[in-house]
């Protein structure tokens, strides 16, 4: 008896190694041989901005706080989390229905009869009043014999699933060290224009009194004074325009980092900022390892070419195998005596033979998601080759505008003091001035954008690259 249940142990073994559908492949993707730039970018190298952790990059203590809070409490990176948590258990249930499920029952009667019943019998007929009945199984549910594969590729899907979860959640990661960081540089830059509006303001204030002093001796008119007044409101205006943008940003950075609105502390100022002096990029291939996204766009495609062969599967027949092993007596004490013993055993082969085309459309349907798949993955591949020279392109281009800018603003400074001091002893018309000190106030905010610029080309940089996550 044991070799042909030994027979049969193999057959089912040989079958289980049957997996209908495609095995998954990485499509081909064309790699440019470096990331394009403005400059000729250096020989490329294995090592990468992205390889460095956010703290290295981003050295202001306050900005560190801050992101180590966000990585705690944001809401979005916290229901990434759970994300996960379900692919897992969706993971663990749908690998369970390759094993055999097992479940054991029982039930026990005990009865006593009537000597005086509807129907009174005599006393000889009723030998015992007392009734025993009891029952005991370990039942194998309906088990499945994974012949085609249909239960593995459904495992595979799974798995693929719960890694594109995990990749998604690293995605996440990045997208918020990099949104914290970027709101906290746009606060430091509010702060700074402030700290120009304010200075320009009790400038320009400074040059009102002395406008009206000399109109009170009788060398100033009252067309100069006028001008003096508009620059004062103007610059005035500015202060609380930037305020409420500089609240407005503090409210979110707190829901980034999950709490109430409210004030945030800040580390070094803006123009003291640190970032690295070289942003080296790396291999263009090393972006299909590092950047979570690419590696989620993938796993979408493992999955769906797993369920490929799970839709293929279908059109097979299915062995699904149930029974049960126990006893049943009338004496509870000899239920598992070996007379009493009961089992059953029942194989089931079923076999589609008519469905209208179901079947057919179901995989049809599963290839043309495995062709959609495939297709934002490469899209996925060429986005981040587009945002990383993007990056690239803003960090130089915005270094060469802020050099420019920064001997823009020396210029006009020197300008607007000599202005002033021919003004002042009589030698040139206020016009002459207030142009330098509307030029110069202008010049000054958009120095402090540019230099924002250049810091958030270099967290775009390092986001694009695919850092952040580790």
């Amino acid at each position: 008896m044991k070799y042909p249940l030994a027979a049969i142990a193999v057959a089912v073994l040989l079958l289980n190694s049957c997996t209908v559908g495609p095995n998954y492949v990485r499509p081909a993707v064309a790699m440019p041989a470096n990331f394009r730039a403005p400059e000729p970018l250096p020989a490329p190298q294995a090592a990468s901005l992205a390889d460095l952790k956010w703290f290295e990059i981003f050295k202001d203590e306050k900005l560190q706080e801050l992101t180590r809070t966000a990585l705690v409490q944001n809401y979005d990176l916290r229901d990434a989390v759970a994300r996960v948590e379900q692919a897992r258990a969706n993971l663990g249930i749908t690998r369970s229905n390759q094993l055999p499920q097992l479940d054991a029952s029982g039930d026990g009667e005990i009865t006593r009869l009537s000597r005086n019943g509807q129907f009174p019998l005599p006393s000889s007929f009723v030998s015992n009043q007392n009734r025993n009945w009891g029952q005991a199984s370990l039942n194998l549910l309906s088990f499945e014999v994974d012949i085609w594969g249909r239960l593995r590729r459904s495992t595979e899907a799974a798995r693929a699933n719960l890694l594109n979860a995990e990749e998604n959640r690293k995605a996440v990661v990045t997208t918020l060290v990099s949104d914290v960081a970027t709101n906290y540089f746009d606060l430091l830059q509010l702060d700074y224009e402030l700290e120009i509006s304010q200075s320009t303001l009790e400038t320009r204030r400074e040059s009102l009194r002395l406008v009206e002093e000399r109109r009170s001796g009788g060398v100033a008119t009252l067309l100069d004074l006028r001008q003096a007044e508009q620059l004062v409101s103007t610059a005035a205006e500015t202060i609380p325009t930037l305020e409420q943008q500089i609240e407005q940003t503090e409210n979110q950075i707190s829901l980034l980092v999950g709490k109430n609105p409210g004030g945030v502390l800040r580390g070094r100022k803006f123009i003291d900022q640190e970032m690295p002096p070289q942003v080296p990029t790396g291999l263009p291939s090393s972006l299909l390892d590092r950047r979570p996204d690419i590696r989620a766009a993938e796993q979408a495609l493992v999955a769906a070419n797993a369920n490929i062969g799970v839709a293929k599967a279908a059109y097979f027949p299915q062995l699904s195998l149930s029974g049960l092993l126990g006893g049943q007596s009338t004496q509870l004490s000899s239920l598992f005596s070996g007379p009493n013993s009961t089992w059953s055993f029942v194989p089931q082969l079923t076999q589609p033979i008519f469905t209208a085309g179901r079947l057919k459309s179901n995989v049809k349907l599963a290839e043309a998601q495995r062709d959609s798949a495939v297709v934002q993955y490469q899209k996925t591949i060429q986005t981040a080759f587009m945002e990383v020279s993007d990056a690239l392109i803003a960090h130089q281009r915005t270094r060469e505008s802020r050099i420019e800018q920064e001997k823009l603003v020396t210029a006009l400074q020197d300008r607007t003091r000599l202005a002033y001091v021919r003004y002042r002893g009589g030698v040139d018309t206020q016009l002459n001035a207030l142009d330098a000190d509307r030029d110069l106030f202008q010049a000054e905010l958009s120095l402090a954008q540019i230099r924002l610029n250049e810091l958030l080309s270099v967290v775009q940089l390092y986001k694009a690259l695919g850092g952040g996550w580790q």
